[in-house]
């Protein structure tokens, strides 16, 4: 088969056929570009041509409460800060730290309606200058669209109420959580059918909705039936209205929920954590002919080259059968993975995930 562009290929896996090779669609840390440019990367460059992998182009809207983002106090170590999501955060200078979630703004129901307020869709939420300058050469080049939105369990208990109150709150006040996680989703497809009835396009909308944690879930499937899977299905019913596709990230032990997902037609699933007790080849068993699988790949052997190569010779003959698939790490590329490894574990997939 002649070489097909990022979206050429991409859209053969959804369809579940062999396409020139399986598309690579992964992000490297902040220092994992560093280290990559100490070790020989033109600074600067796009890792994506450097390494000739596939090429993904991110709309982002703004549907946050729009709180004041301020500098609380900050040393040579940290920074303690808030968002405009309201939260206060602690976070390290080192490389790649993940921040730690101080305080909250939205405490209570009350409090949640005060911020509901603010949460009304505006044009000066969309970033139109960057659409304007950068979509034409996204499409010439072939680039997959992707409409990033933000709304569910996880992106409502870890940046805006805080992960003990809201797993209370499931329980306790599900109205509450209800009516945060189709406010969000509200708010994203307003701004994203303005972004779309303005010209330009998208090809799949993803978003972050981390359900599991090492070995299993946040909550029972009762509990996401009645809370969050008509969510799900109503921003999946959405993109399929468009003739896109629906894409979901979700971290941890999620298998229960799987064939919840499948249920609602969710398109792609990504990124099939192995330390959490996800089985790549499992899934390609049971729900191959179904979903499309994204990453599935240890992201704790890439420091590695004979771990992570033997890997990657076991899965990925498997997992390319019959399309429906997209490499990638389970999670990102950490800073412990070298500019030659990466090298190696690339030109490796190309070699294996071609038809």
């Amino acid at each position: 088969m002649n070489s097909l562009n990022t979206k050429q290929r991409i859209l053969r896996m959804y369809d579940h056929k062999d396409a020139d090779r399986i598309p690579i669609w992964d992000k490297p840390w902040k220092g994992t570009i560093r280290r990559w440019e100490w070790e020989g990367m033109p600074k600067g460059m796009d890792y994506r041509d450097y390494f000739g992998i596939d090429k993904i182009a991110e709309i982002d809207v703004d549907n946050s409460p729009q709180y004041e983002c301020r500098i609380v106090e900050e040393t040579d170590d940290y920074k303690i800060y808030t968002t405009k999501w309201g939260a206060t955060q602690k976070e390290f200078k080192m490389d790649d730290s993940t921040p730690e979630f101080v305080d909250f703004t939205i405490t209570s129901p009350d409090k949640w309606l005060e911020a509901k307020k603010r949460m009304v869709p505006s044009s000066d939420r969309i970033p139109w200058d960057h659409l304007k300058a950068n979509y034409k050469k996204w499409v010439e080049d072939g680039n997959w669209i992707v409409a990033n939105f933000w709304f569910g369990f996880d992106v409502t208990h870890s940046w805006t109420v805080g992960t003990e109150r809201l797993l209370i709150a499931l329980i306790e006040n599900p109205e509450w959580c209800a009516d945060m996680f189709n406010h969000f989703l509200d708010l994203d497809i307003a701004l994203y059918e303005m972004i779309w009835d303005a010209g330009f396009k998208f090809d799949c909308i993803k978003w972050p909705d981390d359900m599991g944690f090492k070995n299993t879930q946040f909550f029972s499937i009762a509990t996401y039936r009645e809370l969050l899977k008509p969510v799900h299905k109503r921003a999946i019913e959405w993109a399929h209205k468009k003739g896109i596709k629906a894409h979901m990230h979700s971290c941890g032990n999620i298998n229960p929920i799987v064939p919840e997902l499948i249920d609602i037609g969710l398109d792609a699933l990504h990124p099939l954590e192995i330390k959490a007790g996800m089985n790549p080849l499992e899934l390609k068993h049971k729900y191959g002919k179904e979903l499309v699988l994204h990453g599935g790949i240890n992201a704790v052997l890439w420091d590695d080259i004979d771990s992570i190569t033997t890997e990657i010779d076991k899965t990925i003959p498997k997992l390319k059968e019959s399309g429906g698939y997209i490499f990638s790490t389970d999670h990102s590329v950490p800073n412990i993975v070298t500019l030659e490894n990466f090298k190696l574990i690339i030109d490796r997939v190309k070699e294996l995930g071609s038809y």
